[in-house]
């Protein structure tokens, strides 16, 4: 008697923190219900009362969003799939930016260490292999003229594509721009699903200039 009475009584502990459970949950998803979608639920209300206009992009606006911040034109025309595109494309020039930077300062500095003939500043060494010789004064005039235009000829590699970097990404944030405008502009056109195209035999009569002929006769129906 006494396990059947525990057992109910856990059961209905159970049952109480369950109700509980669930009654949370259910608040919390319509504060977030509320907080994410309070226009949709605004306008259903406002049905009732009035039809609200159909969205319409202004072309002018969107540049100005993109221009601010890039993607933001993209969102103020409810086109929100091209938001990675955007900024994967920004991410991708970043890297490309950081990496060539980096790779240019190092080169930069290991070349202007191997010309300035001070024993302290080897950054050089570094892009020696390990087991090879790193004593400069042992080196032929020869290897020591070849390392070093090896390494200036790494500097400018890397600096070129560190400007290339960056011009790519100004055409980037214009790319938004226009793709911006260009979206906001085309809003509204109407592509018809009944686009197709007839082509059907034909014949032609005869005329001042030709004698009866038969051909094909194309044309759209919109």
């Amino acid at each position: 008697m006494r396990s059947k009475a525990n057992c109910i009584q856990n059961a209905s502990i159970y049952i109480h923190q369950y109700s509980v459970v669930l009654k949370y949950t259910i608040v919390v998803i319509l504060a977030i219900s509320l907080f994410c979608f309070p226009t949709s639920l605004i306008s259903q209300e406002q049905d009732s009362v009035q039809l609200t206009p159909a969205f319409k992009p202004n072309p002018t606006k969107a540049v100005i969003y993109s221009a601010i911040c890039p993607g933001l034109g993209q969102i103020y025309n409810r086109k929100y799939w091209k938001l990675p595109l955007v900024y994967g494309s920004y991410l991708g020039c970043a890297y490309a930016i950081a990496w060539n930077s980096n790779q240019y300062n190092d080169y930069k500095q290991a070349y202007r260490d191997i010309t300035d003939d001070d024993p302290d500043t080897n950054s050089w060494a570094n892009f020696i292999r390990s087991g090879n010789n790193r004593d400069p004064n042992s080196w032929t005039t020869e290897y020591k003229n070849w390392f070093e235009s090896s390494l200036k000829n790494k500097r400018d590699y890397y600096r070129r594509y560190r400007d290339l970097s960056y011009i790519i990404t100004i055409g980037v944030y214009a790319l938004t721009m226009v793709d911006a405008y260009v979206d906001a502009q085309l809003f509204d056109f109407d592509i018809s699903p009944n686009l197709n195209v007839h082509v059907e035999p034909v014949i032609f009569d005869k005329s001042v200039t030709g004698s009866r002929s038969v051909g094909l006769q194309c044309y759209f129906k919109f």
